[in-house]
């Protein structure tokens, strides 16, 4: 059992962020170009996105998962 010497401190969580759910629809710009996805995961700063192949062509990511801050997106 490893025991931490500063037990980890709650941090509050916003109202938007709380309201998130697993497979909610979400929009955000990258590279000038508007895309749309569903959550994938929920992180503390952040949530994994699932969008489509050619989303992920047209913004140049690897794959079809992506990251984008709670700052960068808004719920469609």
């Amino acid at each position: 059992m490893i025991r931490l010497a500063f037990p980890r401190r709650e941090k509050p969580v916003s109202d938007f962020v709380a309201a998130r759910h697993i497979d909610e629809e979400i929009s955000f710009v990258r590279n000038d170009y508007e895309v749309n996805g569903t959550i994938h995961k929920i992180l503390e700063n952040s949530v994994i996105v699932k969008i489509s192949e050619d989303d992920a062509d047209r913004i140049g990511v690897a794959s079809n998962l992506t990251v984008v801050s709670h700052k960068n997106y808004s719920v469609s």
